[in-house]
């Protein structure tokens, strides 16, 4: 069962998503106990493949107040957990102009935070345009829809 923490939604507003994938985080102690707390922020968070591994920065988890002596960066950069075929297959997918990795969610799994990620190819405001366009003449059909079988 998953229960979604926190949610960027300027990800699907500027970016074509392709892929997704999950990904476990590696956090520490404060950061869990943080995020427990509801303190975090994917609002520039994104993803990016070096020396083999997969990294998430832009992630803001603010520290945890109740912390004794040791206490987190809120936006260091956090290693994420993936397969290695699936960091490859990003990696590769990443080299392509244009390609980038974005947070979408972040959410619990099985007691663990694991955060979803998007490949996405950045949209033109001409495409943002588009998209409006799309949603109201959507809603205006299904309050159309709706008025017809009231009748």
């Amino acid at each position: 069962m998953s229960s979604e923490i926190a949610k960027n939604r300027k990800a699907r507003r500027d970016y074509h998503i392709s892929e997704t994938y999950e990904a476990g985080v590696e956090l520490k102690g404060t950061e869990v106990k943080s995020i427990r707390a509801g303190n975090i922020s994917l609002n520039e968070a994104f993803a990016r493949i070096e020396g083999g591994q997969a990294f998430l920065y832009g992630c803001d988890i603010k520290p945890y107040e109740s912390a004794s002596h040791e206490q987190h960066e809120s936006k260091r950069s956090r290693r994420l957990l993936l397969h290695k075929k699936e960091i490859e297959r990003l990696r590769g997918i990443t080299e392509i102009k244009g390609s980038t990795l974005v947070a979408l969610s972040a959410y619990w799994k099985n007691g663990r935070v694991k955060i979803q990620i998007g490949v996405g190819k950045g949209k033109t405001h001409g495409d943002q345009r588009e998209d409006l366009k799309k949603k109201a003449q959507n809603r205006e059909i299904e309050r159309e829809m709706a008025r017809l079988q009231r009748r």
